[in-house]
């Protein structure tokens, strides 16, 4: 029995190290080496499961280094998220192991006679009841990180999605509290006073509560980005609306004006190179596109310009009519982040490649709306038609390839939550050298 509850214990064990290493990489990726992978799960089981006992400076500072070494050789990342790791899990991890190895042997020895230090002279029963508490003690800390991986992974993607430099560093200084606390109660605190456990647990309560409240402020942050976004960006469509207005206002006028110059010139070469300038400049007004939102008319008309000016074929099928219901924000937050990262995605390629098609249609009970564009493969990973490294799910993860990711990274969540937000879906198909975002909206009864 006690041989069947080491194995039982061993088991426990390793499992735990498997959830700890997928929280560890939930916030920093591991490296993508299969071997250096196989590696770090040693690794991180004899630095997850290191018990350090009270006044041990050396146990402390080696697990605190070994931990540190660990993260700069087996996690991608800068120094200072690496950084971040450590004063994040470490104080947890300490104080988690002390917690479950201290209680489990306050108890075995309150049930038992067994003489303290090494196990020679204890009984067969004493030392399965031993055994038994070592495995059920495994299992509390196993269950203790599931239910943290599951509440905090959410949180911890954020975190390492969203900050810039300076963000990193405020996080540090918060997580700085309960590093020194797990730190100075450990090393300074005899085992015997039991101060030590709620001082523990305060640690951990407060490790888990600086990763929620970085989340917190990344997502503060980013809201307050994104609504100032799109409010400059709704000024802006406002002024282009008058001033569309203003300029058809006087198109039909001066193109009739042209004619007659164009009659009275004769055959003066010169005057009607001039008049043919002039007639070209404006006949794409005569191309103007009607979807049935004003706000919309604009938008596409800005980036059918863009994709002009970058030789890129723009097509636009739209009928928006029934779109009324969704608000002029989330209607720029939908058509001009998909189309803007279009154009970029497009640029990449040769002229003749250049094309953006954009559709959009009421079918039955629903708006569907279509983006896509040619873009090119890459050997290792794909971009899709945001310009952006694809993932598991392209839709989720809320990364960049441009250089300032904090300002730029908002296009997929912007239009993913623009979508959300009328109980719609949305989905990116890639193939034969073409990205497709397409995007159904339930019309409302």
């Amino acid at each position: 029995m006690i041989r069947v509850l080491d194995m039982l214990d061993l088991v426990l064990a390793w499992v735990y190290v498997g959830v700890f290493l997928c929280m560890v990489h939930t916030f920093l990726p591991m490296r993508r080496n299969w071997l250096v992978r196989i590696l770090a799960f040693y690794f991180i089981g004899m630095i997850a499961t290191v018990i350090v006992y009270s006044n041990d400076m050396a146990g402390l500072l080696g697990a605190m280094l070994g931990f540190f070494l660990y993260m700069i050789v087996f996690h991608r990342g800068q120094l200072i998220e690496k950084t971040t790791a450590v004063l994040i899990f470490y104080p947890s991890v300490i104080a988690v192991n002390y917690l479950t190895w201290n209680t489990g042997r306050r108890i075995f020895f309150s049930v038992t006679d067994a003489p303290s230090g090494l196990s020679l002279g204890r009984t067969s029963q004493q030392m399965l009841i031993e055994a038994f508490m070592i495995a059920f003690f495994n299992l509390i800390r196993l269950l203790f990180w599931i239910a943290a991986w599951r509440f905090l992974r959410k949180y911890l993607h954020q975190i390492t999605s969203s900050l810039t430099t300076k963000m990193w560093m405020i996080v540090d200084v918060l997580m700085l509290a309960p590093f020194v606390a797990i730190f100075t109660i450990i090393y300074f605190m005899p085992e015997s006073l039991m101060v030590v456990y709620p001082i523990c647990a305060a640690s951990i309560v407060s490790s888990f509560g600086c990763i929620y409240l970085s989340a917190y402020i990344c997502n503060s942050v980013q809201t307050a980005y994104h609504a100032q976004e799109l409010e400059m960006r709704q000024a802006y469509y406002r002024d282009r609306i008058s001033d569309e207005e203003r300029v058809r206002s006087v198109y039909h006028d001066l193109k009739n004006h042209l004619l007659v110059l164009q009659a009275q010139a004769g055959n003066g070469q010169e005057v009607q190179s001039s008049i043919q300038g002039l007639q070209d400049q404006i006949q794409e007004y005569e191309n103007y596109y009607q979807t049935g939102n004003e706000i919309l008319d604009i938008i596409i008309r800005d980036k059918a310009r863009a994709a002009q000016e970058r030789q890129i074929d723009f097509a636009a099928a739209i009928s928006f009519a029934d779109g009324a219901f969704i608000e002029p924000l989330d209607i720029s937050a939908i058509f001009g982040n998909a189309l803007d990262n279009a154009i970029e995605a497009s640029e990449k390629l040769s002229e003749e490649e250049r094309i953006i098609t954009v559709k959009a249609n009421r079918v039955r009970e629903l708006l569907v709306i279509m983006v896509e564009n040619n873009a090119l493969l890459e050997a290792d990973s794909q971009k899709n038609i945001f310009g952006e490294r694809m993932e598991k799910n392209i839709l989720m993860k809320n990364r960049t390839t441009k250089e300032d990711a904090f300002a730029h990274g908002f296009g997929l969540s912007n239009i993913r939550n623009a979508v959300q937000k009328y109980d719609g879906q949305c989905s990116v198909k890639a193939g034969e050298g073409k990205f497709t975002l397409k995007m159904v909206i339930p019309i409302p009864t």
